[in-house]
């Protein structure tokens, strides 16, 4: 959430204001710290609903600790259930959200070129790169020798020179902070809008001329 308030911010300041249909997905992005919000605070109610397993004081008559016990976790059980319900479903709703803010960011600079930012003009390798990121995303983390390692979703390692040059180029954003942890990749608006106007520069092999069509015997037929 504290996230979506700073890019909401950033993009509130910016030239992307005055891009024709801007508002809609800045918007769109209101919204969005709108549902994070509830979605916490059905997980902080959740917290405070569920029940513990303390021991009361040693004062009155004795009573039965594990039938109380029973009894408060049914009560809580369909509380708490409501709760986590309302908080995936707002999540789920962020997640959505953010995906149409992403897309129409690109696609307003993509109809109004005279609002693009400057986008570096990406090498093969690189192109390649960031379609992989886009495709599934990435993880960067550092190995117990000290190496660091950037794999793709499907397990396989991304070489670092691309990688970090679509990061220094802020085409790419590392959405965690602890690189021993691990942290996620993603590919950011401008990333998306490079690759939208940019194609790889790929040598096209000529396809083979067909043979000329074998003439039919068109001999003398009897009448």
């Amino acid at each position: 959430m504290s996230r979506s308030l700073v890019r909401l911010s950033v993009l509130d300041g910016s030239q992307y204001t005055a891009v024709p249909g801007s508002r809609v997905s800045l918007e769109t992005l209101s919204g969005i710290i709108a549902s994070a919000s509830i979605a916490a605070s059905q997980l902080a109610r959740a917290i405070g609903d569920n029940p513990l397993d303390g021991a009361d004081f040693a004062v009155g008559p004795p009573t039965d600790e594990e039938s109380l016990r029973q009894t408060r976790h049914t009560e809580a059980a369909p509380v708490l259930a409501k709760s986590l319900a309302t908080a995936a479903q707002h999540l789920e709703l962020s997640a959505t959200c953010w995906q149409y803010t992403a897309s129409a960011i690109v696609r307003d600079l993509t109809e109004h070129p005279e609002h693009r930012p400057d986008l570096p003009e990406l090498s093969p390798a690189q192109y390649a790169v960031l379609e992989r990121i886009a495709r599934g995303g990435a993880w960067r983390y550092v190995t117990r020798k000290n190496l660091v390692r950037i794999t793709d979703s499907d397990g396989r390692t991304i070489h670092p020179k691309p990688f970090d040059m679509l990061g220094k180029e802020r085409l790419i954003r590392v959405a965690r902070t602890s690189g021993y942890v691990g942290q996620d990749v993603v590919v950011t608006a401008a990333g998306r809008l490079a690759l939208d106007l940019q194609k790889p520069h790929r040598s096209q092999v000529p396809s083979p001329a067909k043979p000329p069509p074998t003439p039919r015997n068109t001999g003398d037929r009897k009448p």
